[in-house]
């Protein structure tokens, strides 16, 4: 099954009205605060079901729903959707086909179903494990539950490459209809596979079944929109897994949940797409490991897994623990040194293997995000402690100025491969709106004051009174963010003037933003990656001992302090500029991705007035 544009769609337009959910059920840990059914407050309405997880509430709910007689097996569909039951309950994997069985007892129980044949337990909870999506709260961000949509969403396939996104929008229990076929702009394609040829007359006979009046117009609605130009016929596609992630993981995530190998044109490229290759990319100081072809990715493989293994337990480490400092030097020593003089071996060959990760390497956007917020705790914790005291204040800045080189580090490299990768889209928006907030947090700090001279014009200058007279677009954006579509049509245009404005502010600051940090010392520019293509210097830097580390880090210190003496303030005005600017080009791509209806436009263009309000020295 597949779903066709059944007209033009331009970028940046809704494919379809808000859809209600067949089903829906809360995350186990806000079950004590709503309800599982209707995403209300308890106690106002309904209590919740005692089951244990939302797969089995949501799958529940649906055998609430008139079905065909149940003294038949179920058919290979229910309401038109695929539930997978004879693939998850062969799968390789025994625990899931016995978690299924477990389920699906639990709750024939609940149904006050007493027989052994659980049949269509299984089937109903199987749908909502192959065909259920996260919700997550538009205004925070917060992951609520799960929702199984009919086949009007349902019947979307995936991609890795996807032409279009979605969004939601949480429901009141007595909003209106908003179903109006006039304004869906897709249509079904049916195509039976090999499976269900035999039972093609069959599975048909639950795709018109509907839920109870009066359960059908509550749970949170969603919206499908488009990120590409889609032309009439053509498919629509949306993305089940993280598109950061590389195909290795992709694969093994898909088939895992959904059964299925992935066969979309950026997966099936050959040889591997640049994005693909760059969340792959390793640096080898061993001119002999790229030339082992029969072993070579076997080693790599093998080599990637102990980085992965290395960069998991520290994160855990900090998530557990809550040790900001130790994890930041635990990940900065990953990242600056690698795998150093690591003894890997396959049947052929045996070979000491330095290795470190390229900048693009999915593992080193993972460990920027980590690092971004565990420098943020560390400023945090450190003005909680006593923010009277100027050293502590110049550290607590120390640590926040390194907390915005981290994050826009992260955005400049997701967005350097959103340019060759358009389905990035919603990841780089993201990433440049919390840029922008880390840079202007970083403006505002009360650190200024102890190393701006007195005398500098720019001592009691505010930031906001400095516009930038390089571009346009970040005024049009605070006028309106929601711009028309003969405005999305200049897309490229548009991205290229505010990544012009930000890459030339970048090269002012970023020698101030990254002093004192040895890995971020080592990135000439965190948006053109260019110079990679040039550089040995990831590649050769030489292992050092714990004492030479710690001599380097009091050295990078003392730059770091000598680099604060000589600020003049320009560095802040700069700093705020950069911040506003990023705010207001992930407004712009966030604008493509979930529209102006959507909470996070309105959001971002709200942070950026108000912090050109609030930013004082």
């Amino acid at each position: 099954m597949e779903m066709r544009a059944s007209e033009e769609i331009r970028q940046g337009e809704d494919i379809t009205p808000p859809l209600f959910p067949l089903t829906f059920a809360f995350h186990d840990s806000l079950l004590d605060g709503h309800c599982s059914s209707c995403f209300s407050p308890l106690p106002s309405c309904c209590s919740s079901l005692p089951l244990s997880s939302a797969e089995l509430r949501a799958a529940l709910h649906l055998l609430h729903s008139p079905l065909p007689t149940t003294s038949l097996p179920p058919p290979p569909r229910l309401f038109g959707l695929l539930t997978n039951r004879d693939k998850l309950m062969s799968s390789s994997d025994s625990d899931v086909a016995s978690k299924i069985r477990e389920g699906a007892r639990e709750m024939a129980r609940a149904r006050g179903n007493l027989s052994d044949d659980v049949a269509w337990e299984e089937a109903a909870l199987c749908l909502v494990m192959t065909n259920a999506v996260e919700v997550q709260d538009d205004k925070t961000g917060r992951i609520l539950g799960i929702a199984v949509y009919d086949k009007d969403f349902s019947w979307i396939n995936h991609s890795c490459s996807p032409n279009a996104c979605y969004r939601f929008s949480l429901s009141e229990p007595n909003a209106p209809s908003f179903r109006d076929e006039k304004k869906k702009r897709i249509a079904p394609h049916v195509v039976f596979d090999s499976t269900e040829a035999e039972t093609q007359g069959k599975s048909d006979v639950c795709i018109s079944c509907e839920l109870k009046e009066g359960s059908k117009r509550h749970g949170p609605r969603i919206i499908v929109r488009s990120i590409k130009p889609i032309n009439k016929g053509e498919e629509v596609t949306v993305a089940y897994t993280d598109l950061l992630q590389p195909k290795g993981m992709r694969q093994s995530e898909l088939w895992s949940k959904y059964q299925f190998v992935c066969h979309c044109r950026r997966c099936s490229a050959s040889p591997p797409s640049y994005v693909d290759m760059a969340l792959e990319e390793t640096f080898s100081s061993n001119p002999e490991f790229s030339s082992l072809s029969s072993d070579y990715n076997f080693l790599k493989d093998e080599a990637n897994q102990k980085l992965t293994d290395w960069m998991d337990e520290v994160t855990s480490e900090y998530l557990l623990v809550g040790d900001p400092e130790s994890c930041c030097q635990k990940l900065e020593n990953i990242l600056t040194q690698g795998l150093q003089g690591e003894l890997l071996e396959s049947e052929k060959v045996k070979i000491q293997l330095n290795l470190r990760l390229h900048p693009l390497h999915h593992l080193s956007l993972n460990a920027y995000t980590t690092l971004a917020s565990a420098y943020k705790i560390r400023s945090i914790d450190l003005l909680a402690l006593n923010s009277d005291i100027d050293g502590q204040q110049l550290d607590a800045f120390d640590m926040s100025r390194t907390s915005a080189a981290y994050s826009f580090l992260l955005a400049g490299a997701t967005d350097h491969l959103f340019r060759s990768e358009s389905s990035l889209i919603a990841a780089s928006a993201n990433f440049w709106a919390s840029a922008g907030e880390s840079l202007l947090t970083l403006a505002r700090s009360p650190g200024w004051k102890l190393f701006v001279k007195p005398e500098s014009p720019m001592s009691t200058s505010s930031p906001e009174n400095h516009e930038c007279s390089n571009c346009s677009q970040v005024d049009r954006f605070q006028v309106n963010p929601f711009l028309s579509q003969s405005q999305n049509a200049d897309f490229q245009i548009i991205c290229n003037e505010f990544l012009a404005c930000i890459t030339n502010m970048t090269r002012k600051v970023w020698g101030f933003l990254i002093s004192g940090c040895g890995y971020l010392q080592m990135l000439k520019d965190p948006i053109d990656f260019s110079w990679l293509r040039q550089s040995s210097n990831l590649c050769h830097t030489p292992c050092c001992s714990d004492e030479e580390s710690n001599k380097e880090t009091e050295y990078q210190e003392n730059i770091c302090r000598r680099v604060m003496q000589r600020c003049d303030g320009k560095e802040r005005i700069t700093i705020f500029q950069l911040g506003v600017h990023c705010i207001a080009y992930g407004g712009y791509l966030a604008n493509i991705c979930y529209g102006p209806n959507s909470h996070w436009p309105c959001k971002i263009k709200n942070v950026v007035q108000n912090e050109e309000k609030s930013v004082h020295c």
